[in-house]
């Protein structure tokens, strides 16, 4: 699927002070990241705090998501969890029209096995005509989609199209590119890892720090889809000090900080999750002014 080809970037969702969804600032995130180059945005994913939004305001983001965009670049909506027949229930009783496709985690907390993971995902993909992105996170989830299971899902399942890979398993990835059919994508999910999946023949990545540095983290994919290795490598120890402090006091409040810093959205986040510490807001404003000068 070439429209997930590149860099994706998992968006942030703005909160105003009293923890509403701040529309105003969202549309400023979605154009400056569109005007940076992105391939695609990805909405209601992790850094979105999608766990969060209720069901009527997960339909007015999409609404909102989809004029914002306006066509310019395709759209994926983050729809997972672990109640396999409510998340059926959601797609089916969602409008998705301008939508491009489903990005959907493993389910958490209830551990289920590989063969619990394959009926969840097929289940999923049976029940809407999108393309299906699965998306492996085991850090967050407890629930590692093996190279095994995501294969039988690509071969057998026609609109699961791509993978969003962030168990840091090299070797896992490789299994699963090695064995891929054509039409299916590995998309790196973790920003120090673009390069190496690339490399190795993935798409892409989703990427959370390309919500403030839209322009190096597209530049950076597109350096190494095209073999450039050299410049990408450059290009990836450059911004390797911001994808350190994005996710140092937890993500997206790393990110948030940024586009705070760039005065794009306000530093506000919904409990359980908390804006980072004041030491580190400094590092992140000081290491913003360092990265603007060279």
């Amino acid at each position: 699927m070439r429209k997930f080809r590149g860099t994706g970037v998992a968006i942030i969702t703005p909160f105003r002070s009293d923890s509403s969804i701040d529309f105003v600032s969202f549309g400023k995130v979605i154009n400056h990241v569109i005007e940076g180059g992105v391939n695609y945005i990805v909405a209601m994913g992790t850094t979105g705090e999608s766990v969060t939004l209720t069901k009527d305001e997960k339909k007015a983001l999409i609404s909102y998501v989809v004029e914002a965009i306006d066509k310019r670049v395709p759209l994926v909506v983050g729809i997972g969890g672990n109640n396999t027949q409510e998340i059926i229930t959601t797609i089916r009783n969602s409008n998705l029209a301008g939508v491009d496709g489903i990005l959907s985690v493993a389910p958490y907390y209830n551990k289920p096995n590989q063969r619990g993971l394959f009926q969840h995902f097929k289940a999923i993909a049976t029940s809407t005509d999108l393309p299906v992105i699965l998306y492996n996170v085991p850090g967050r989830t407890c629930s590692n989609i093996s190279s095994e299971t995501c294969l039988q899902l690509a071969n057998e399942c026609e609109n699961i199209v791509a993978i969003k890979e962030a168990s840091g398993d090299i070797g896992q990835i490789m299994r699963i590119i090695k064995g891929k059919p054509e039409n299916f994508s590995v998309i790196s999910g973790d920003d120090t890892m673009t390069i190496p999946v690339i490399s190795l023949g993935g798409s892409g990545v989703i990427s959370v720090l390309a919500n403030a540095f839209p322009l190096q983290c597209s530049e950076l994919a597109n350096h190494a889809l095209k073999n450039n290795f050299k410049t990408a490598r450059e290009m990836q120890f450059h911004i390797m000090e911001m994808i350190e402090l994005c996710f140092i006091d937890g993500n997206p409040a790393g990110v948030k900080a940024m586009l705070n810093i760039m005065n794009l959205c306000n530093n506000n986040l919904r409990l359980p999750l908390v804006p980072v510490t004041r030491p580190i807001y400094t590092r992140i404003q000081k290491a913003i002014e360092e990265f603007d000068k060279g």
